[in-house]
């Protein structure tokens, strides 16, 4: 069993060879559209000596930026009518809005630390027509501080695990499968109870969101 193709050693080999070919790329392509799990996953990696973690924090922070600012154009031709049509993402908006009026500068800082605005964020500070220079600072600092913060937080979180384990990298793999696996069950959890809220509210009219989009804002120059 231990010799077979499908042995836990072989597939260890494996995922190593996959990170250390792969890694950097694969952490780029998912931050520039999701969050922070792949960036601790990463971060342990590297204390494992299978990435550099100054090389997965920058794959990170271009990632995490570069997808942003995608989505923060988007959001600024045509974001409104994008939201509107997306059930999911309207009582999430109208938060957004809500935030972006009293602590425009904070909110766009840090929104990647928020759970559940996070995706929608972008979009919506986009279609409120924040300046383009405005989000493209902050939203480059909030990614290098984002980046740094849970690219060390894998690293230093292997680091702990060794002063507890005697045989640590026997047990690495396992503890980064019981990771992923606790990320897909949160995010398994937030979409049924995502979809339940939004059988429950049901969809809020354009003229709503509209009408507190071009109200609660502040001034764009």
């Amino acid at each position: 069993m231990g010799q077979g193709i499908f042995s836990l050693d072989t597939i260890r080999m494996t995922i190593e060879q996959f990170v250390t070919d792969y890694g950097y790329l694969a952490i780029f392509l998912w931050t520039f559209v999701e969050g922070e799990t792949v960036v601790i996953v990463a971060g342990f990696f590297a204390h494992l000596g299978l990435l550099d973690v100054n090389l997965v924090v920058l794959s990170a922070l271009v990632g995490s930026f570069s997808g942003d600012q995608l989505y923060y154009y988007i959001g600024r031709h045509g974001g409104a009518k994008l939201i509107a049509k997306r059930k999911t993402w309207q009582q999430s908006a109208q938060r957004v809005y809500q935030i972006l009026h009293r602590h425009q500068y904070f909110l766009i800082l840090t929104f990647r630390f928020y759970y559940g605005l996070r995706n929608v964020t972008p979009f919506a500070i986009g279609a409120a027509h924040i300046p383009r220079i405005r989000f493209f600072v902050l939203n480059l600092m909030g990614a290098c501080i984002w980046a740094v913060l849970f690219s060390y937080g894998g690293y230093y979180l292997g680091e702990t695990l060794k002063q507890y384990l005697d045989d640590y990298h026997r047990y690495a793999m396992y503890i980064l499968a019981g990771i992923l696996l606790f990320a897909a069950l949160v995010w398994i959890v937030k979409r049924v109870r995502l979809n339940r809220t939004v059988a429950n509210v049901g969809e809020l009219p354009d003229k709503s969101l509209n009408k507190d989009t071009n109200n609660k804002l502040p001034p764009s120059n």
